[in-house]
């Protein structure tokens, strides 16, 4: 028969393959968007818990996250055999609210590039609030969380340990924190474009003919692979996996073989195209 009582001091069994978090010690958050999350999380939240939440947050006891538009689930490994099952829920921002954003910053270039720099400028806040929005929550019925565990106490330590490994995630990539509040960063970027390159006013027709005997022409030599400018940028376009925990960035793991990979290509192709 389960003990119900026994949830605050039972020890939690050593979790297998669980995501540790990148703070050892000291506080979580290195920058100030995953400072802010936390904040939120903190003030509705029972020291105590928030205690043990870092720990199992650094011990690896959180096994799974998954981010979606509006919700976060999380399976947390506890005192049981069977993982705890955690959601957070954090409602979307409106939609109808959402043009206006994408109106705002396409004023703010400085913002924009830094956006798509991988940072948050801080004052997008202000940009946020000036259209009835707000990128973190900011009232207790603003996140709603849930835990499997018999603690009666919500949010719980499992759901602590959660929100902190989120805000580590929210420190490597700004734009899983909008993905949470239901905005779509490709749509966002791409609204706020505020210019587009001009078309002539009567291109050039194609010529068939010329395009498939271009072979030894000028366009047979730009279809000739090339050197990339950027190193590896398969890799630099994916960007860090989430939640990675390895002990080098997944970049400098896998740079090797992506490198090998595309020397071995090149040499095919040209061994192709000289027969």
């Amino acid at each position: 028969m389960p003990r119900y009582w026994d949830w605050g001091y039972s020890r939690a069994r050593p979790p297998k393959g669980g995501i540790r978090s990148q703070s050892q010690r000291g506080a979580f958050g290195e920058s100030w968007w995953s400072r802010r999350w936390i904040e939120a999380l903190e003030r509705f939240t029972d020291s105590s818990r928030l205690s043990r939440g870092r720990s199992y947050a650094r011990h690896g006891h959180v096994l799974s996250i998954e981010v979606a538009p509006g919700r976060v689930k999380a399976e947390v490994q506890g005192s049981r055999r069977t993982p705890y099952k955690v959601v957070l829920k954090v409602p979307p921002l409106f939609s109808e609210a959402i043009p206006r954003l994408s109106e705002a910053l396409s004023h703010q270039a400085l913002y924009v590039a830094q956006l798509l720099a991988g940072q948050m400028p801080p004052e997008i806040e202000k940009v946020f609030s000036a259209v009835g929005l707000s990128l973190f929550p900011t009232l207790a019925r603003d996140l709603e969380t849930s835990c499997t565990c018999p603690d009666w106490g919500n949010p719980c330590k499992h759901v602590a340990a959660v929100f902190y490994l989120l805000g580590e995630e929210f420190d490597r990539d700004p734009f899983q924190l909008f993905t949470l509040r239901g905005l779509s960063t490709e749509a966002l970027l791409g609204s706020i474009q505020t210019s587009e390159p001009e078309e002539p006013d009567h291109p050039e027709p194609l010529d068939p003919t010329g395009f498939w005997g271009a072979l030894d022409s000028e366009l047979g030599r730009l279809a000739m692979p090339r050197e990339a400018s950027t190193p590896l940028p398969i890799l630099q376009r994916l960007g860090p996996l989430p939640f990675w925990r390895g002990q080098d960035p997944l970049a400098v793991e896998l740079g090797p073989d992506y490198a090998t990979a595309a020397h071995r290509a090149r040499n095919w192709f040209e061994g192709e195209s000289g027969a």
